[in-house]
């Protein structure tokens, strides 16, 4: 798939600004649509909407489809008769500019759960005949995850394969035993799901309607405490107790002596096959009714993967076994029609994974942070890339641009000042610059970069278990100087809406209005 010539926007929802300490799905993300729009902006890219567990990570989801409860806006519940203003009157005084998830998320539970508890109860009537056309339209996905969720309260968080053993393993008896018994919450985890997609397909919809495109975040694995894991525990290597048999993770190289061990349990692809891969091409046709398009974490795990065995504290341990390779892209392609995907290319890119991503003219990423280690050679660099890839600045995972040059070496910061013929004082839209003029079909800049922020504001640091995910921007830190100088680069570079090629039409079956 081919872009237009374009660029946009990397922020998370919880990142946006907001009263209630998380940022949401309600006005100010309207506020943010409006932006981007101003600031010729055709594509806001997001990290994945799923429901969090450990860590608080956006890529240990409790589900590969759900929407995450925490970005559900009170406000518009207040506007929907959910909730009274007086529920959202006494509000904790949370800090602006991160996440205090310890304090958020019991906060933001009581009071959804006063919303959930409206509309599973029919007291809303003008919402329940959508409320039940939504669970019949999701029910493959949405019954088990609900009891997944109502379980997991029920035995006070605690990971499924820890619960009695007859529901561990789904027995038809121990499974219509629970669902009675946990009905009504159950159908309150219904609700709020119902809540999560009205709230963020009618923002999907306002963005779209203003030619800006979503882009969503689909992780190659998923968190072993998750519904998928529970309900479909053929699809992944387990042994007879429902226990992994090797994790996910990367061998050891120049970054880390020991490996990363992610600790997601790995698929079993051959049984996807003989499936002709339904589960992902259904979680391909969800995620696409969310966006427009999607990255996917780790393509490069279709091709192979890193073993780890389940019982090795490190990744030092391993072996690559096979991935489906074109298989599965066939098969998707077969039943959604074209593939609106961005193939997360980064590590060690093989043969076969550039061959993988090229046989179906996937775009592939760059990263400007990495371009300047090394020499001329470096693949990162602009004088390298071929159009139809997606450069970044950098990601979720990378320092902010700011923070990377304050801390690079002496060498990469001479190379970078070198290469961009500029001092460094300005570097965050040096970079900028140096992507938009670029001649990749697309660039997208996380809202840091935008700012011109430092470390402190970074999102992720790869290998540390808490602290992660939780910075916000307060509103006065985004304005016209932002908004005039990244218009002035789009402009300049040809990458406003509406200019070049026509953007792809979307896949079969994924539109919002079915989900």
């Amino acid at each position: 798939m081919r872009f237009p010539r374009c660029s946009g926007i990397l922020l998370h929802p919880t990142s946006l600004p907001g009263g209630y300490g998380i940022g949401d799905l309600g006005n100010e993300a309207y506020r943010f649509v409006d932006f981007l729009v101003a600031a010729q902006q055709s594509l806001w890219q997001i990290l994945p909407l799923g429901p969090t567990g450990y860590g608080d990570s956006p890529y240990q989801c409790l589900s590969a489809v759900a929407g995450n409860p925490l970005l559900i806006s009170p406000d518009l519940l207040v506007t929907d008769g959910l909730l009274t203003p007086a529920e959202v009157r006494d509000v904790p005084s949370f800090p602006a500019e991160q996440v205090a998830f310890s304090a958020v998320i019991p906060f933001k539970h009581e009071l959804l759960a006063r919303a959930a508890q409206r509309v599973a109860l029919g007291t809303h009537s003008e919402l329940s005949d959508a409320f039940a056309k939504f669970r019949a339209r999701h029910a493959a996905w949405l019954d088990d995850f609900a009891l997944f969720m109502a379980l997991k309260e029920a035995h006070q968080g605690a990971a499924w394969n820890t619960w009695e053993p007859d529901i561990a393993r789904r027995t038809p008896e121990a499974l219509a035993h629970w669902r009675q018994r946990l009905a009504e919450t159950v159908s309150c985890q219904q609700a709020l799901q119902f809540l999560c997609f009205r709230q963020w397909l009618a923002l999907k919809h306002y963005a779209n309607a203003r030619g800006v495109r979503i882009v969503g975040d689909v992780p190659i694995f998923v968190a072993y405490d998750s519904s998928d894991v529970w309900s479909h525990p053929e699809l992944f290597l387990l042994d007879d107790h429902g226990v992994p048999t090797v994790v996910a993770g990367v061998p050891p190289d120049a970054f880390s002596a020991s490996g990363q061990r992610w600790g997601n349990p790995l698929y079993h692809w051959d049984v996807m096959a003989r499936q002709g891969f339904a589960w992902w091409i259904e979680r391909l046709r969800a995620q696409l009714a969310l966006s427009d398009l999607v990255r996917i974490d780790h393509f490069i795990g279709f091709t192979r993967c890193w073993a780890v065995p389940a019982s090795e504290t490190t990744a030092s341990s391993g072996q690559w076994i096979a991935g489906p390779g074109a298989a599965i892209a066939l098969a998707v392609r077969q039943e959604l029609g074209h593939l609106p995907v961005i193939a997360e290319d980064l590590g060690l890119l093989t043969p076969e994974a550039e061959a993988l991503r090229d046989r179906f003219e996937l775009p592939g990423m760059e990263v400007l942070q990495f371009a300047f280690a090394g020499d001329a050679s470096n693949r990162f660099l602009p004088h390298h890339y071929r159009p139809n890839c997606v450069v970044y600045t950098g990601t979720h995972d990378n320092d902010t641009t700011v923070g990377w040059f304050r801390s690079a070496s002496p060498q990469e910061r001479s190379f970078a000042q070198r290469y961009l013929a500029r001092s460094g004082e300005d570097i965050a839209y040096d970079l900028v610059r140096a992507a938009m003029s670029s001649v990749a079909d697309a660039v997208i800049v996380p809202l840091q970069d935008v700012l011109v922020l430092g470390s402190e504001a970074r999102m992720n640091h790869p290998g540390r278990a808490d602290g992660n995910w939780s910075w916000r921007f307060r509103p006065e830190m985004l304005g016209a100087w932002h908004l005039s100088r990244l218009r002035e680069m789009t402009e300049l570079y040809d990458r406003q809406p509406g200019h070049g090629a026509p953007w792809p039409t979307a896949p079969h079956g994924t539109s919002a209005e079915e989900a």
